[in-house]
């Protein structure tokens, strides 16, 4: 049975090593949005779709959920009006399932004190966890382009362990959520290499 993903954000550098990870299952098919769809050009295949295109543009984000099974946003910027977007788009169409890229710190897991950087990313994953949706959220250390599988989950509520995790990590774990979407529903990992 064919899945069928909207990556949102997919030009970021994470989205960049997500895609081939989840290419590498056949049962895949994907829809690549981004502002900027340039560099995403490689991956144009009969699996996958490429939109330019804006998650702040409500009508296109609610056209795309179109026959969608899950979502994963890999988003930067203004984030708390762009969580909302993808959630009102994704409620509106009936698309229950979300991986969510946010940072770790957002609870004060770290027991580090990371200022206003990470206020967008507090406040978009409070939208997300207020929705009705089957989010997973994500709270990846800081990224590091290693090749290594090396990593550790951490829920809500327990100390977040290790400082940073490499995006072929993050990747694997991504890819473990659309092969099982049923894993960590309405939960937020903390991932990290101790």
């Amino acid at each position: 049975m064919m899945k069928h993903i909207l990556i949102l954000g997919a030009n970021g550098g994470l989205a960049q090593t997500v895609i081939p990870v989840l290419l590498e299952n056949a049962e895949i098919r994907l829809t690549l949005l981004s502002r900027n769809v340039a560099n995403l050009q490689r991956f144009a295949s009969e699996r996958v779709e490429i939109v330019q295109g804006d998650v702040m543009n409500l009508a296109q984000l609610e056209s795309l959920m179109q026959g969608v099974d899950m979502v994963y946003a890999n988003l930067a910027g203004n984030l708390e009006p762009l969580a909302q977007n993808v959630v009102q788009a994704m409620e509106k169409r009936g698309v229950k399932r979300l991986i969510w890229i946010s940072s770790m710190g957002i609870y004060g897991e770290t027991g580090e004190d990371h200022g206003a950087i990470l206020a967008p990313y507090r406040r978009s994953s409070a939208v997300v966890e207020a929705s009705n949706l089957d989010y997973t959220l994500i709270r990846p250390g800081w990224f590091t382009n290693g090749s290594e599988i090396d990593y550790q989950l951490t829920r809500k509520g327990e100390a977040f362990k290790g400082h940073s995790v490499s995006k072929r990590s993050i990747a694997e774990l991504i890819a473990k959520l659309v092969e099982r979407p049923e894993y960590a529903v309405r939960e937020s990992l903390g991932i990290a290499r101790v």
